[in-house]
This record gives C-alpha cells, structure tokens and sequence, in this order.
C-alpha cells in the first residue's frame, strides 16, 4: 500500500473492558471503500480465536475484518485486529508483524506497542482512537501520537462502559478531540470526504 498523500495515512484503536459492545459503535457503517487502514487491539483472552466476534463486526459494517497475519501487507478498507497473545506492530515497510515480546502494562497484545510502532511510522498522518478500557495502556501510546501530531482521540468517559483508560488519557493532557462513540463515527466517515 502506498502512503496516501492526504490528511491521514491510518487508523489505530485501543480498548479493553467494554470493548465489545463499543467496537461496533464506533465502526457501523464503513465499508471496503474505506480509505485507510484501521488496526485494532482488542484486550481480550488469550483463548479468543475472535472468530465469532468477526462475524458479529461484519454485521454492522462492510469492512474487510480479519486477525492481522505476520508480514501483511496493510490494505485500505481493511480492519486488522490483533490475535489473542501477540503484540501487533506496524513496520516501516508497511507491513504488519507479530511477536510475543514480554507483556506491555500487563497486556499481550499492548495497545501502546502498536500505537508507538505506527507513530514512529506514520507520524503526523496517523490516528488514534482510544477506548473503554480499565487500565492505562494505550496511554503511552497516545503521547507518542501527540509528539508527531498526529490526531489523538480519547472517548469521552461519561459515555465508556469502563472509564478507567479514557481517564488515564485525560488526566495526562494525551489527546486532541474527547469524543463519544457516536462523534468517532461520524469523523472516520468524514474521512471519505477527505480521500476523495
């Protein structure tokens, strides 16, 4: 995939406790005509194969959805979440690797393991989009995000299921836009707009 030579080049997003029911919030209604890559960690089991919770994704959406794979290629209109028990990176080739590095705040996949290996990447044309969650990982993750200027966007706690991680963020000043599900979803459909 070529680097997209507008406002963004990709997607990130970070949630835990609460996360199923709020993923689907915020992606209803994007398509394979999605002009981005989104990568998604999802704390979950180390059990969760996540091919139930696909299929349930692929109700409210047309987006390509599946486990992000070792050495993938990153592809537009794609949702890649990352398997139970590995750390998902995104590498200068625009690929996407695996590994089972030491846990990140006591979490394997780490939301800030993939939120800093995409901004070292992407700089200023990521966005990242953190969730309900009951601890604070993703929360360097964002910082990292904040020093390239990308777009850092936090859920607004008052509308999380569990507001721990989106108070993590806050707390630090890690975010640009404190937003519920409804505004996340309305701006990533805004960026068709921006693509076309």
């Amino acid at each position: 995939m070529q680097k997209i030579k507008n406002n963004y080049d990709a997607v990130v997003i970070g949630v835990s406790a609460g996360g199923i029911g709020t993923i689907p919030k915020v992606i209803k209604g994007l398509d394979s005509t999605f002009p981005l890559p989104i990568m998604l960690v999802q704390h979950t089991d180390p059990g969760n194969n996540f091919a139930f919770y696909i299929e349930f994704l692929k109700s409210v959406c047309s987006l390509q959805i599946k486990t992000a794979d070792e050495k993938e290629k990153m592809m537009p209109g794609t949702l890649y979440i990352a398997p139970a028990n590995y750390h998902l990176l995104v590498e200068e080739d625009l690929s996407l690797s695996l590994n089972i590095d030491d846990k990140v705040s006591y979490c394997r996949p780490s939301i800030d393991v993939l939120f800093e290996s995409a901004a070292d990447v992407f700089k200023s044309k990521l966005i990242g989009i953190i969730l309900t969650g009951g601890n604070c990982d993703g929360l360097n993750g964002m910082k990292a995000i904040m020093k390239y200027k990308g777009m850092a966007i936090v859920q607004e706690p008052s509308d999380a299921e569990v507001d721990i991680m989106p108070r993590c963020v806050i707390n630090e000043k890690a975010y640009h836009k404190i937003c519920t599900t409804a505004d996340i979803n309305k701006f990533l459909k805004s960026i068709y707009s921006l693509h076309s």
